[in-house]
């Protein structure tokens, strides 16, 4: 018994659930997306507590390659909604007929969803004290981590999310390609540690890591420490801020993993199977 499916089959499948997906009531996909940016997150705060320490760049990613993929085990095997990989659902405009305001519609309130559950393991952790780490060490980190995010250029903001979406929609149809648990672990991730450690950027991820830093900017502690730390300036400091979130970031960053999921990714492997194979 073959432990596997062909891509030609989990692109048909993903195309199938779409359909079922698009049924789904507005307050069940938002409850899913809710638990899926909560699970990213999760995945998310765990690598900067294993990385905020280790001074070599090239390890530090590493290390969080290596930590930050169980976010996305998490959401695969427990059926969470995620903007990122649900950037595919664009495969249902030709197939299902699906209206392209249904499609904007589900990727919106699951935007929203992920929004949410990103704030809330942010407001947990930092509720928590785990920023206290390192003598305010790890919530200084997030500050850096948060303000290296907002000062992206657009370009760069857009490009580094298609590189990302590229990456996270390819481990979530190899996860479906595997049959069993322990192969959609693997499949999913070796893949995401790739796109840990290239540093691209991910929309819901950063739902996390720079509303952390916007409540750790907060903490006078933890600011001393960033300034003592990383040689940052208050006027460099200020630029971390809730309109930069929005504006300087997710806004760029999204439009990148929705270019990369989509038209880079779903809708060329599409035609290279279903597409081609009718032909």
């Amino acid at each position: 018994m073959k432990n596997f499916h062909s891509v030609e089959e989990t692109v048909q499948q993903y195309v199938d659930n779409i359909e079922k997906k698009a049924s789904m009531s507005t307050k069940k996909l938002l409850g899913k997306a809710i638990f899926a940016g909560a699970m990213i997150a999760l995945g998310a705060q765990a690598s900067s507590v294993a990385a905020h320490s280790i001074a070599d760049v090239g390890l530090a990613r590493t290390v969080a390659g290596v930590v930050f993929p169980v976010g996305l085990m998490m959401v695969i095997l427990l059926g969470a909604e995620l903007f990122t990989g649900d950037c595919m659902l664009f495969l249902g405009l030709p197939h299902h007929n699906l209206s392209l305001k249904k499609v904007i519609q589900m990727l919106l309130v699951i935007f929203i969803g992920n929004l949410i559950g990103g704030f809330l393991i942010a407001f947990l952790t930092y509720c928590s004290g785990q920023f206290d780490y390192s003598a305010g060490g790890l919530g200084a980190y997030t500050i850096k981590v948060a303000l290296a995010k907002v000062n992206l250029t657009p370009l760069k903001g857009i490009t580094s999310g298609i590189l990302c979406n590229i990456l996270v929609c390819a481990a979530v149809l190899m996860a479906m390609c595997a049959t069993d648990i322990s192969g959609k672990i693997w499949t999913s991730f070796f893949v995401i540690f790739a796109f840990v450690v290239s540093g691209f950027e991910h929309c819901v991820a950063n739902m996390y890591y720079i509303t952390a830093g916007l409540l750790c900017k907060n903490q006078a502690s933890y600011l001393q420490v960033a300034m003592e730390k990383y040689g940052y300036t208050q006027q460099q400091l200020d630029q971390l801020s809730v309109s930069g979130f929005f504006v300087n970031n997710l806004s760029f960053v999204t439009i990148g993993n929705i270019l990369g999921g989509a038209l880079f990714l779903a809708i060329p492997l599409y035609y290279l199977t279903i597409y081609q194979k009718k032909k």
